[in-house]
């Protein structure tokens, strides 16, 4: 039906019409709920860590889950609107660069992971899903039913972590003292798990999109010879990339070199379509631009904590004892005052 519908289109040169648009839309709405419940369960952490640290209660805590639902939902719809209209070889050629630029930052790094490599991948992990999702579903009779699949269930577990955020901005502190309420017991024992969790989840996400981003780049080529004159250059623009962004990163860990980091890495990805791409992708290479600096404008409260703690030394396996010992603390002397008042009342 769509290809009937596609004749009677304009051909701009520059906007895919190739693939189902239903399929594309169903992609980036799964891809921005990932990105979602990244960014909210990140958020949970860091609002606890600040909870249990009595110093820094306060503006700061708050300031984590300022936003509105509004803005929530604002965002989502721009996600799945970009992820959609971004094509799988712009999205694999993010995916690629993001993942060489991670293995060389972790072997040059000796102090443990930060977090603020979790909001820095967001819009890499939409490009990431959609390019898995297209290469898992291309040519498969029934795609478009297992993509219905894969967006409902994004969209239950984004729902429930969207409550989850709203009850830890809204309840923790109370619950988490009063000891009544499952959810905010259970995170109480468990919060300093959750970026383990969210780097074992993506560890998965990446290592699936780059096999899926090898074979989407190939397959657009007929002989060996077209497929060594793009990887070529593209290795060779990567590679330039990764150490220009490590020694910025490390003379001016700053919010402006942030953005800088990524206006020189589209620019990479523009002079390398313009290159050895086409009009279709240097469109797509200026789309994942917008994506990018929207998605490090929505979490720039939460890039300032991070990088706050960065500038600190402070080490995250370190907070996490250190809030542990709070944590127990707060708990031995709830559980006394409880005994105390048991004592007086009989």
């Amino acid at each position: 039906m769509w290809g009937f519908f596609r004749r009677f289109l304009p051909n701009f040169g520059w906007i895919s019409l190739s693939s189902n648009p239903i399929d594309s839309l169903l992609q980036g709405v799964t891809a921005a709920c990932a990105v979602s419940i990244l960014n909210h369960l990140l958020r949970i952490h860091l609002h606890i860590q600040y909870l249990n640290d009595p110093a820094r209660v306060g503006a700061e805590a708050a300031k984590l889950h300022s936003q509105r639902q509004f803005v929530d939902s604002l965002h989502l719809c721009i996600l799945t609107i970009l992820f959609s209209i971004v094509g799988s070889r712009v999205s694999s050629l993010v995916v690629l660069e993001f993942s060489l630029r991670t293995i060389s930052t972790l072997l040059s790094n000796n102090h443990g992971t930060s977090l603020q490599i979790f909001l820095l991948c967001q819009f890499s992990l939409g490009c990431g899903m959609t390019a898995s999702l297209s290469y898992l579903n291309e040519g498969a009779p029934h795609s478009t039913l297992s993509l219905v699949l894969s967006t409902g269930l994004a969209g239950l577990i984004m729902w429930y972590i969207w409550k989850l955020a709203k009850h830890v901005s809204t309840m923790y502190e109370l619950h988490s003292k009063e000891r009544y309420c499952g959810v905010c017991i259970l995170l109480l024992t468990t919060w300093h798990r959750i970026p383990k969790l969210l780097c074992n989840a993506l560890k998965i996400v990446f290592l699936v999109a780059d096999v899926a981003a090898f074979f989407l780049i190939n397959r657009d080529f007929i002989t060996t010879s077209e497929a060594i004159r793009f990887w070529t250059p593209l290795t060779i623009c990567y590679t330039l990339l990764v150490i220009y962004m490590q020694e910025e990163q490390k003379q001016n860990p700053s919010e402006q070199s942030t953005y800088q980091t990524v206006a020189v890495r589209i620019g990479g990805l523009l002079i390398l379509t313009l290159t050895v791409g086409r009009w279709m992708d240097v469109f797509h290479v200026l789309l994942s631009l917008v994506g990018e600096m929207w998605c490090l404008i929505r979490a720039g409260a939460m890039l300032e904590t991070c990088r706050q703690q960065d500038s600190l030394g402070v080490d995250p396996r370190g907070a996490v004892r250190q809030s542990q010992i709070s944590v127990e603390r707060r708990s031995r002397v709830s559980h006394t005052r409880t005994l105390d008042h048991q004592e007086a009342s009989s």
